[in-house]
């Protein structure tokens, strides 16, 4: 059983308020901060996406056409 009350922070307690140093004794950990540059476009896998929205409006278009919808 613990000592510690509800709501009460215990300064090493790895599962602490937050991570950004607002318990006591801990320190703001940087490793959601670090600037890392994007990689490059992904040209065949945005075309793709695209062809395949196409295509599905298509079909769509096709359906609609087929059940006298249009």
């Amino acid at each position: 059983m613990s000592d510690s009350q509800p709501g009460e922070v215990i300064a090493d307690d790895p599962q602490a308020v937050d991570d950004h140093g607002d318990a006591p004794g801990r320190e703001h950990a940087d490793q959601a901060h670090v600037e890392e540059p994007l990689g490059p476009i992904d040209w065949p896998a945005y075309g793709a996406g695209a062809l395949g929205l196409v295509i599905g409006l298509a079909m769509a278009a096709a359906f609609a056409i087929a059940v006298g919808a249009i």
